[in-house]
């Protein structure tokens, strides 16, 4: 089983991460920093200019939670003139910062990449935005959503003709978040050899594109345009949902070896000697076809016993579940992905580990999600701020 290390990863503690971003994109890219050692400090405005439904939803919701462990958090006003001076301070000793406002935005607050870079050479700035930091949309404001239409997602995910549909999860934004941690990572490794930073900029349209992946290259190679192929796969038949006694499984069929496997292990002999399906471009052709004599077959045995009949073929083939039933399969309870975080207000809380390993390092949960605001005295005093310093900031309303 992977399981959490007992002690803290310290495998990034070298490096100090500013994390001036917010809702989905940017926290997760600095959440990747945080949980391998990184010494993460989420960057908040003060409560009272955010009143009403926050951005990023509530504080205490498990999205957040599982969004902003290992993170310490201070507040700033960038539009206080101290509040900006205090953040070119911290950045003086940092090594990484990360945010998502527009590109105007950043600009308008002068706490962009070339404000933070004449007081740290070194500084590595991470920008994610909707569409790009140039460009005709630099200011238009973007959700994942967006990005999903624009990007081409909606119009390949659902059934034929149903219209565009979206994808169940932040694709976007998650791939985004992950990209730019990917990016810095180069960034800093760079800046082992030359000493200095940049500026690692990605947007959620990019991420958007480049996640498409081989549907992408359908059309930028082969000319052919995706269509919305619902649960059948596009170009791999027969791969999809199948209807069995008691429910629906999966099915995945690729190259000619696994076919005839498939036929063998459903007793189909028929359908590896009919000449309408002995190629992969004929099973595509005639998918509807073929689809309808194996759904003729799948209804004779239940779910579990197709999947142990298939696998038992090397057919991959696997359950379809909802959220609470997939984190109760053993294989998933073997990996792990359910890990613990000590609260100090809601006791132990179940959050998703890093979904990779490494033989001698682990990701870790050292704290929970802080309250806004719960670190500001003591990230200051470590860099360097007196006790009359940070006093003056808060008559100033700066913190």
């Amino acid at each position: 089983m992977h399981s959490e290390g007992l002690r803290a990863s310290t495998a990034l503690s070298r490096f100090t991460v500013l994390d001036l971003s917010r809702v989905r994109a940017g926290p997760t890219c600095a959440r990747q920093f945080a949980d391998w050692g990184a010494n993460v400090i989420k960057i908040e405005a003060p409560a009272r200019l955010e009143p009403g439904d926050p951005i990023g939803g509530a504080r205490e919701a498990g999205d957040f939670q599982n969004l902003h462990r290992n993170k310490r958090s201070i507040t700033l006003d960038f539009k206080n003139p101290k509040g900006r001076e205090t953040l070119l301070r911290l950045a003086e000793k940092a090594d990484v910062v990360i945010e998502n406002f527009r590109p105007d935005v950043k600009e308008r607050l002068k706490i962009g990449y070339a404000d933070l870079r004449a007081v740290n050479p070194r500084i590595v700035y991470a920008s994610i935005s909707a569409y790009g930091q140039d460009g005709p949309y630099r200011e238009r404001p973007g959700f994942d959503q967006i990005a999903q239409g624009m990007g081409g997602l909606m119009s390949i995910t659902g059934l034929p003709g149903q219209g565009p549909v979206r994808a169940g999860t932040a694709v976007a934004d998650i791939t985004a978040g992950l990209f730019a941690a990917l990016g810095v990572m180069v960034a800093l490794l760079e800046r082992e050899q030359s000493g200095e930073g940049q500026w690692v900029q990605t947007s959620l349209l990019e991420a958007q594109i480049f996640a498409l992946d081989f549907q992408a290259a359908r059309w930028l190679i082969d000319r052919v345009v995706p269509r919305q192929a619902g649960n059948n796969h596009p170009t791999s038949i027969p791969t999809g949902v199948y209807k069995t006694r008691d429910g629906h499984i999966n099915i995945a069929t690729t190259g000619q070896p696994t076919w005839e496997r498939f036929c063998k292990a459903i007793d189909a002999p028929h359908l590896l000697a009919h000449p309408d399906y002995a190629t992969a471009p004929l099973r595509s052709k005639n998918r509807d076809a073929l689809n309808a004599e194996i759904d003729k077959i799948m209804t004779r045995f239940t779910s579990a016993e197709w999947i142990d009949r298939l696998n038992a073929q090397s057919v991959a083939c696997g359950p379809i579940y909802a959220i609470d039933e997939m984190f109760e399969d053993p294989q998933v309870k073997h990996l792990g992905m359910a890990t613990p975080m000590q609260t100090k207000d809601r006791g132990t809380l179940d959050v998703m580990r890093q979904p990779f390993t490494l033989s001698r390092t682990r990701s870790r949960i050292a704290r929970p999600t802080p309250a806004r605001g719960e670190h500001t005295d003591e990230v200051l005093a470590e860099f360097g701020f007196s006790r009359d310093e940070i006093a003056a900031l808060r008559a100033a309303d700066a913190i």
